[in-house]
């Protein structure tokens, strides 16, 4: 399932950033950018990597750090590729092999999201603990394997919903957890299709993070993710909904994520 593409990358990336293995990849959303600098690594551009999607949304930083972060050694992905900017569902497939090439075993993704809950409010965050693929696009559309028949049940593994959700109580952090809905986007959502997915269970709507978690499962990788709220849902409030907006609002989520996000490799995180 790892091309040689991304085999030949990890060689190349270890060669600079040297053999160890990361123990968790991190995949950082809006507002979350400045955790990859706090990283005693060595730091590559997307450019640099062949194949590496261009990532060119405001707001993002296409590196690829490995180093090491509270001491757990971590490789930790600036960028993400959307849906929205190339028609492709698998545009992080190629960095989510090469993360497994590199001998990671655990994926940890972060995304801004819109909520549908009046409890979990702008600012606040919300633990993944399923989802709802509203888009009905799949990034294994095209697999010809019978890997693709990847398994959903538990795809937010459990134990490390647990060790966050633990780490967010230690520093005195609300984390509620719930269901996040994948729209393609990149044009928000409508009232009437809030609506619709929060009647079918979801709690909160953005536009990432479901292909790579369907990605990682497919490469035998555990994982977990966390949204930092940065608006209501369309129609739940008088907020004027943008991408502006959405930059404007995610560090608040961002700094309270962070911290967890420490807490959680201090105290939870083998050692590298």
């Amino acid at each position: 399932m790892i091309s040689d593409q991304a085999s030949e990358l990890a060689r190349s990336i270890q060669d600079r950033a040297g053999n160890a293995p990361p123990v968790y990849g991190l995949i950082l959303g809006s507002g979350l950018g400045h955790l990859a600098e706090a990283v005693d690594g060595v730091a590559i551009d997307y450019a640099d990597l062949p194949g590496f999607p261009h990532a060119g949304v405001s707001g993002h930083n296409p590196k690829l750090v490995v180093g090491d972060l509270e001491g757990i050694r971590v490789a930790v992905f600036g960028g993400r590729a959307h849906y929205y900017e190339s028609g492709r569902g698998d545009a992080m497939r190629l960095p989510l092999e090469v993360l497994k090439a590199l001998g990671a075993g655990v994926l940890i993704a972060t995304n801004a999201a819109g909520s549908m809950r009046a409890d979990i409010p702008p600012g606040d965050l919300m633990l993944l603990r399923d989802h709802i693929n509203f888009s009905g696009l799949n990034p294994l559309i095209g697999e010809a394997s019978d890997a693709r028949f990847v398994p959903m049940k538990d795809a937010y593994d459990p134990e490390i919903r647990a060790a966050l959700a633990a780490a967010a109580a230690a520093e005195a952090i609300d984390l509620k957890d719930g269901v996040y809905a994948w729209y393609s986007g990149p044009s928000f959502e409508t009232p009437a299709e809030i609506r619709a997915i929060h009647m079918l269970g979801a709690d909160a709507v953005g536009m990432s993070t479901v292909p790579e978690v369907i990605l990682a499962r497919f490469l035998g990788l555990r994982v977990a993710a966390i949204s930092t709220i940065t608006n209501m849902a369309a129609g739940l409030s008088d907020e004027a909904i943008s991408h502006e907006h959405t930059k404007a609002m995610a560090p608040l989520g961002a700094a309270k994520l962070e911290k967890i996000l420490r807490h959680f490799l201090r105290e939870s995180g083998p050692k590298a």
